[in-house]
């Protein structure tokens, strides 16, 4: 159930719910890392040269070319990771759209750009425009192996960078695929680049001169990723998972908000960084409200088959996690109205909700990454508040509220909220997605994530000899003197 290394040199991609092997793939040294850097290295300069336009035009293309082979990017996906085809093709419908925006919208965001001069510099034209890094390197995960990575590598390549991408371990064939697509597009330069292995693959792209690092995973890995690329004061990009809430209000619509809430909680086997992992209640609309998410998750299966709605569990070792983390909460005086300790498997979990759970418990403070939900009743929306933000995490949160909903998602403290829906942040492409605290720091997609894979540049042009010359070791005092009344003049009014 596990990407297992099939010889020293390479190893197997392996289907989570059948352990059936879909590929075998290199184990790629350090030395192949820096030669693919090398190369990129390379075909960034032509990538840079194409300019907006040339760029725009080939990721155009390269869009048309998953999307007419979504359907087999989607078995890739399926056969890697286990999930519903439904599920693999949600994933790279977003994954198209974000590519079509950022090809789009790159020249507008990140071109050059007048600025004002002020008053002492009045004979500058100042100007500013967002160069590219060179090569960007990728690491991805396994739980959505397509539209997270791509929220990195389309925005990456759209900003004029070639990229170096390292899938997880657990998903390198849709790596592949997604490379192989490219240059089926893009046939002249080896623009984006494909490195497969563990750690040690990943730590090499770190140290190997890369001008960013982009990373998604967990926290404890994100930690690893910076103090690798310190090593070469490469700046890095961090996703690194929540403990997301939902937050119910007295005005909600309750039929909305538990499907809200079971589907945000359950999907993709509750494998998704910014999945609902904790609900607060409104107590008047409690009982309404849990009643009505038993009955929905009581007709959500996990299994390996067409009917099933969510799939196994990928990463064997979070099967204990999820375990643990049902059995604490039981221990502590937590009810399952919905699977518990049982709905536990060798592969696949069964949804689980929680209700009564001490808020110092693990399934409450440690990111479950499973198909589970803790349900908790408050008095009212700001003791709500209050306890969503009691987190080490802050990736993205939800509001069902029909009167103070934008409120309450400003008093969250998330890098996203949703009102009145679930995770729609992450599929509009004009949105940037990130978090703070332990959910890691920087945002991809939008113009934000434009930037983030670009160098600023500041540029004064002199337009005409000023009057007031002071950048010379020839100033006189009188210009010393007439300088010193002009900004008093200008700013040393008393207000």
């Amino acid at each position: 159930m596990t990407a297992v290394q099939a010889k020293q040199d390479t190893f197997d991609s392996l289907n989570p719910a059948t352990d059936e092997v879909v590929g075998t793939y290199p184990v790629n040294s350090d030395e192949d890392v820096a030669s693919a850097v090398s190369r990129a290295r390379e075909a960034a300069l032509w990538w840079a040269g194409l300019g907006f336009a040339g760029r725009a035009e080939r990721l155009q293309r390269w869009k048309g070319v998953i999307t007419r082979r979504a359907a087999q990017l989607a078995e890739v996906v399926h056969a890697e990771t286990g999930k519903p085809h439904a599920d693999a093709m949600l994933e790279i419908v977003l994954a198209i759209d974000h590519t079509a925006w950022a090809a789009k919208n790159a020249a507008k965001v990140l071109g050059r750009k007048r600025r004002p001069a002020g008053m002492l510099m009045a004979n500058q034209a100042a100007s500013v425009e967002f160069q590219p890094l060179g090569v960007v390197g990728v690491i991805g995960p396994w739980n959505y192996p397509v539209f997270t990575p791509m929220g990195s590598i389309a925005y990456a390549l759209a900003a004029g960078n070639a990229v170096v991408f390292k899938p997880s371990e657990y998903t390198p064939g849709v790596g592949r695929w997604l490379v192989d697509s490219f240059a089926e597009a893009v046939p002249e330069h080896p623009v984006f680049q494909l490195v497969t292995g563990y750690g040690q693959t990943g730590a090499a792209l770190c140290r190997s001169g890369v001008d960013k690092l982009a990373f998604t995973g967990s926290p404890a890995t994100g930690k690893k990723i910076m103090a690798a690329c310190a090593e070469t004061l490469t700046p890095v990009l961090i996703e690194a998972g929540g403990k997301d809430a939902l937050l119910v209000d007295v005005d909600a619509d309750l039929d909305e908000a538990a499907d809200a809430a079971v589907w945000g909680g359950m999907s993709n086997a509750g494998q998704t960084c910014v999945g609902v992992e904790r609900v607060y209640v409104h107590e008047r609309v409690y009982d309404d409200f849990v009643a009505k998410v038993v009955k929905i998750a009581g007709d959500v299966r996990a299994g390996g088959d067409a009917e099933a709605q969510i799939g196994p569990i990928t990463m064997p070792g979070q099967l204990a996690v999820i375990r643990r983390h049902i059995k604490d909460a039981l221990a502590r005086g937590g009810r399952a109205l919905v699977g518990g300790e049982d709905a536990v498997g060798d592969r696949f979990v069964q949804p689980t909700v929680l209700v009564d759970v001490p808020e110092d418990s693990a399934a409450v403070r440690e990111e479950t990454f499973g198909p589970t939900l803790t349900i908790a009743k408050v008095a009212d929306m700001d003791e709500a508040v209050e306890k969503a933000n009691d987190s080490k995490y802050g990736l993205a949160s939800t509001v069902f509220s029909k009167r103070r909903g934008m409120e309450l998602a400003r008093r969250l403290r998330s890098g996203m909220t949703s009102v009145n829906g679930v995770i729609s942040f992450a599929g509009i492409p004009s949105l940037p997605f990130g978090g703070i605290g332990e959910s890691g720091f920087g945002r991809i997609h939008g113009q934000e994530g434009l930037k983030e894979f670009a160098r600023t540049k500041a540029i004064a042009r002199q337009r005409f000899r000023a009057p007031l010359v002071l950048t010379t070791f020839n100033r006189s005092a009188k210009t010393d003197a007439t300088v010193a009344k002009l900004i008093t003049l200008l700013h040393g009014k008393r207000r």
